[in-house]
């Protein structure tokens, strides 16, 4: 039975149906499309002219539905799933990550200040920043 989830790719957030089925997320091949832009074909997944070849068909597609965690691991990209809140989120890919970090640059953030003007880390390029970060945990 098909329910309302949420998924989160960088930016964007989809609001699609899904199959929940014990802890897993399991999406219909068109809503797959439609919110990713990913399609699955013979040679596995495609976004584009962009290709990325599938070594599990079976854990990736299954009765006919395209397994979340299954994506996740085809692209690379680690997977927040939270079912209770019928959420999930699909992060960087490890590779984009890791290029960013060779060029010494940090993700871009906003963060308000202590008078709750909105701040990001893109307004300070070129400059350095110290930051102090505190939890209470």
């Amino acid at each position: 039975m098909s329910e309302p989830f949420t998924l989160i790719e960088g930016d964007a957030v989809h609001e699609l149906s899904a199959t929940l089925s014990g802890d897993s997320v399991r999406l219909e091949p068109a809503a797959l499309e439609g919110s990713l832009g990913w399609t699955l074909k013979p040679e596995g997944l495609c976004r584009g002219d962009a290709c990325v070849p599938v070594r599990d068909r079976a854990a990736l597609l299954k009765d006919g539905l395209v397994d979340l965690a299954g994506l996740a691991e085809a692209l690379g990209q680690p997977l927040a799933l939270d079912l209770g809140e019928r959420a999930a989120a699909l992060g960087t890919p490890a590779e984009v990550r890791a290029a960013a970090l060779d060029r010494g640059e940090a993700p871009d953030f906003t963060l308000p200040d202590l008078e709750g003007r909105m701040h990001s880390l893109s307004e300070h390029r070129g400059k350095k920043v110290l930051l102090i970060a505190y939890a209470s945990w």
